[in-house]
């Protein structure tokens, strides 16, 4: 997020002095993809691999610099880049560069209905904020997970949501089928790879065999419902071995995936907000300058000082 100081010559959609939201798709808006709204697989942004290009990835993913500087070179402006208005703060419009379309799309994707009753795997920003739109889809009972304290009491603060700390349960998959008596209609998994990792997965993954933890997954594949529908909204990468794919084929689970694509969302959204019918400052925990960007990201990593979400100010 910032305010623009130059635009290319074919940029009609900002000019310069606008403070605008950049959402992390980059994205031509002609493609076929595009057309289709289908904006993080871009075929025009990433010349390194399929998917479309993300800033502040590896070159993976179009190699492009990420947002946590003083300036950043916006490639397709036309596309990206969204003005603010006047009336919402930085705080209120910031996240809508990644969280809030990412944590929208989740429970979109997912077709979660009324009267569903939905298990949100990882009390972090997203998993968060997936449960105020969950609160605002009426659904019968969310049941939010983790293992850090304060994020689970956070969760527990937002009205009607249940917690599990998944460290006191052996297998906390079918302790949730067994308080749900079948299991949930949906799942949200928004720890993706950096869960917990067995000693096997450390071991796994040193030696480039496994792309990270699949404890989220193994989770999903216990307390899923037969029928019902497993979004994965947190990030995986590479290759994984001992995937549950039996018990989620055997009982007709279906599993959705994905980076979302932003620019489809951000308008609705944006929309929302102004309205006054989603708040989504509640996360923020610490406000800190861009100079302390190592420290914000070691609070956060590391889980201290109750750390949730940290805004950087250049």
């Amino acid at each position: 997020m910032g305010i623009v100081e130059e635009v290319g010559k074919d940029v009609n959609k900002v000019k310069k002095g606008d403070r605008v939201i950049v959402p992390f798709p980059v994205a031509c808006g002609h493609c076929f993809y595009c057309e289709h709204k289908l904006y993080s697989q871009c075929d025009n942004s990433n010349e390194y691999g399929e998917c479309g290009g993300i800033f502040g990835y590896s070159d993976t993913f179009g190699g492009y610099d990420g947002g946590q500087a003083e300036y950043l070179r916006v490639p397709y402006a036309n596309v990206g880049p969204i003005t603010i208005p006047e009336e919402l703060s930085d705080d209120q419009a910031l996240f809508l560069t990644d969280v809030l379309p990412t944590s929208y799309w989740g429970v979109d994707n997912a077709d979660v209905k009324k009267g569903d009753t939905v298990v949100v795997l990882g009390c972090g920003p997203i998993g968060l904020s997936a449960i105020k739109w969950l609160m605002l889809k009426n659904v019968k009972r969310i049941i939010a997970v983790d293992r850090v304290s304060y994020r689970l009491n956070h969760a527990s603060s937002y009205k009607g949501v249940e917690v599990i700390n998944f460290e006191d349960h052996y297998d906390t998959g079918e302790y949730i089928k067994e308080i749900t008596q079948g299991g949930a209609d949906v799942v949200l998994d928004c720890v993706g790879m950096d869960g917990v990792m067995s000693n096997f997965e450390k071991v796994e993954t040193l030696l480039k065999l496994q792309g990270g933890s699949k404890s989220a997954i193994e989770i999903s594949s216990r307390c899923i419902r037969k029928g019902g529908t497993v979004m994965m909204v947190g990030v995986y990468g590479a290759r994984y071995n001992l995937f549950p794919l039996g018990d989620f084929f055997s009982r007709n689970i279906t599993i959705k995936m994905g980076q979302c694509p932003a620019q489809a969302y951000i308008p609705k959204i944006l929309d929302i907000i102004k309205k006054g019918e989603y708040d989504p400052t509640d996360i923020i925990t610490h406000k800190l300058s861009l100079s302390e960007g190592k420290y914000a990201y070691d609070i956060f990593d590391s889980k201290l000082d109750n750390c949730i979400k940290v805004v950087l100010k250049p």
